[in-house]
């Protein structure tokens, strides 16, 4: 039935709807911009579909193009948006603009009051389509001229202030889709500037799909490229996309572009950039993986959709079945949220897992500008720690220096009977060769991971375990070697003197260390300082120091392993009877040295004065 011209009061929902648009609702009225622009593009897709099921011929004015116009006019305080989509006839304005019939606002409502957010709809809204009522926000009046598709459309204006109801008029001949005037209000005066609606639209309706005109200039002009097919696109697009997106000048390392369907249709294009200035201590870097439906954006720095370690990546995620709220400025379900930052997420991974294997150098070159925040992963990210451990690069015992390897290499060599996958912490790998560490695994044959960053013992320690293999530092005093050693060289002390030796240290060292013992890990070396379980390991501490935490921190207490091979401690062993007196110092000395080695030396002066009296006393005798 056709509906009367004249004035239409709104319905109750309506209004209510309305008041909670215009007051409370919106923490950013430019909002409305991209509401009014998204519903546009909307209309405009409609009718490509309906000249496809309908034909040309049964369009009105089938030759208009597609495009979005804007135009604003200070003097007039007006904003206007146009498009050549559907169109509305008069039973659709009613159904659309002043029921509840389509527009969704008495589920809104009704869902609302569930809710009990009735001050707050933000989180309910938008998941009943009802953006229109936006222009509320910043408009007094507002107008929509309009004609429909159909071949019996008429020529309609409807008019509303919001509040009062709306009014639907006949007038004169309108082009085949809709042009909407707002008529600003004083406070609002701003988005009757050209250079604030041109950066509200750069900003968020930039990938939209149809050509956006304001004031005559085109101003949407750079492709959405995360949905076309990847064989279509060409590397010098993808980088002048990346400049355009990250607002970077470099570029970038590796371009993952990807779609994956399921529960979710996802397109992404992601970056990662050939620098970090993170690096360079230029503070840490934001979220930059915009989130968008459909081209339209709905948060360009989400920060929680993907793991905070990730913010290095630069680029887009476009998921067109995600449910907004009615400002788009968030996510409706944060189980969703998760789902589709899990999904981006593992494919990433999964991605740069197989380009560092494919090309390693390349991989190298990036891991030295991002292995910190791959490093940060390990220890933050829970959920995916093992996948972002594949990541890790590291010198090892099996390597040649500059060289790297990886733990799923480490894992592919590792002996049958091998438990554990083993490391050292150091400040280089000359500081650990020269160390007294590695001598029992070497003989072995057991490969050592060597750790350079001082964060590494951090990351470790979060890590635990991989693939099934316990991680264990080779200072450690629970490391458990086999016994498939070849014989060490010359003779050892007997058991009789080294239970007297070992004694007669811990009554002398009793103080400085928890035990002292003799086992097999020494070859060469005649001593080494273990930690213990709950000893803070020199990495730790130097971080300890470093945030002020190290209130209450005791000196390193240690278990002194000694080599009973070694002619320093049969010497030291005879000596503890014909010369106490040196004795006492050479035990301290060894002490000293096992933990300059282990990196545990808090007070460089006070071993410097004890060597001095070491050779004061050994002079004296010559």
């Amino acid at each position: 039935m056709s509906q009367p011209t004249g004035h239409h009061e709104f319905q109750a929902e309506v209004r209510q709807l309305l008041d909670i648009v215009i007051h409370s609702l919106y923490t950013d009225k430019e909002i409305f911009v991209r509401e009014l622009v998204s519903n546009g593009s909307d209309s405009q897709e409609k009718l490509k579909h309906m000249q496809l099921t309908e034909g040309e011929g049964a369009i009105h004015m089938p030759h208009l193009p597609l495009e979005i116009h804007l135009s604003v006019d200070k003097a007039a305080k007006t904003l206007i948006f146009a498009d050549h989509g559907l169109g509305f006839t008069r039973e659709e304005l009613v159904e659309n603009l002043g029921t509840i019939a389509h527009s969704g606002s008495k589920a809104f409502v009704e869902a609302l009051k569930k809710s009990g957010k009735e001050n707050d709809g933000s989180q309910l809204i938008g998941q009943f389509g009802v953006g229109f009522y936006s222009a509320f926000m910043v408009a007094h009046k507002v107008e929509v001229f309009t004609r429909s598709w159909k071949a019996e459309g008429e020529s309609l204006l409807w008019t509303s202030d919001g509040a009062t109801g709306y009014t639907i008029d006949t007038t004169e001949d309108q082009a085949r889709g809709a042009k909407i005037v707002l008529h600003l209000k004083d406070e609002a005066l701003e988005f009757a500037e050209t250079s604030r609606i041109k950066d509200i639209l750069g900003k968020y309706s930039n990938f939209v799909g149809f050509p956006i005109h304001l004031d005559g200039e085109r101003v949407n002009t750079v492709e959405a490229l995360w949905l076309k097919n990847k064989n279509d696109v060409t590397e010098e697009q993808y980088h002048e996309f990346y400049k355009f997106i990250a607002h970077a000048y470099d570029t970038p390392a590796y371009t993952h572009h990807f779609a994956a369907e399921g529960i979710r249709n996802i397109n992404a294009l992601l970056f990662a950039p050939g620098d970090n200035p993170e690096v360079w201590g230029m503070g840490q870097l934001k979220p930059g993986v915009a989130l968008y439906c459909k081209k339209v954006l709905i948060d360009p720095n989400p920060p929680k959709l993907l793991p905070e370690w990730m913010r290095f990546l630069r680029g887009v995620i476009d998921c067109e079945e995600i449910p907004l709220n009615i400002s788009r400025e968030s996510m409706q379900d944060s189980a969703l949220v998760r789902t589709l930052g899990d999904t981006v997420t593992k494919r990433f991974l999964k991605f740069l897992d197989k380009e560092a294997l494919d090309n390693p150098e390349k991989y190298t070159e990036f891991y030295g500008k991002f292995s910190r925040l791959i490093k940060e992963g390990v220890v933050t990210d829970q959920e995916h720690r093992e996948a972002v451990a594949k990541l890790l690069r590291f010198e090892s015992t099996f390597t040649e220096p500059g060289k790297t390897t990886s733990l799923p290499d480490y894992v592919s060599r590792i002996k049958e009977e091998q438990k554990q996958i083993y490391f050292q912490v150091a400040a280089s790998r000359s500081a650990i060769e020269s160390g007294p560490y590695l001598e029992a695994f070497k003989a072995r044959g057991l490969e050592v991971i060597f750790l350079f960053d001082q964060i590494d013992d951090y990351v470790v320690n979060s890590l635990n375990e991989f693939d099934g293999k316990q991680l264990q530092s080779v200072n450690s005093d629970k490391v458990e070697l086999p016994d498939t050693a070849p014989p060490a060289e010359g003779e050892a002390l007997t058991a009789e003197a080294t239970t007297q030796l070992m004694d007669w240290i811990k009554g002398k060292l009793g103080e400085r260390i928890t035990d002292a013992r003799v086992g097999t890990r020494l070859v060469s070396s005649p001593v080494a300082a273990l930690l213990t379980e709950n000893e803070p390991s020199p990495q730790m501490r130097q971080m300890m120091r470093a945030l002020n935490q190290d209130t209450g921190l005791m000196g390193p207490k240690v278990v002194l392993e000694l080599n009973p091979r070694s002619a320093i401690v049969k010497n030291l062993a005879a000596k503890t009877e014909s010369d106490p007196e040196t004795a006492t110092l050479v035990a301290e000395h060894l002490l000293d040295t096992a933990l300059l080695s282990a990196g545990l030396v808090e007070d460089p002066q006070t071993l410097v004065a004890r060597s001095l009296k070491v050779m004061e006393a050994l002079t004296a005798k010559m």
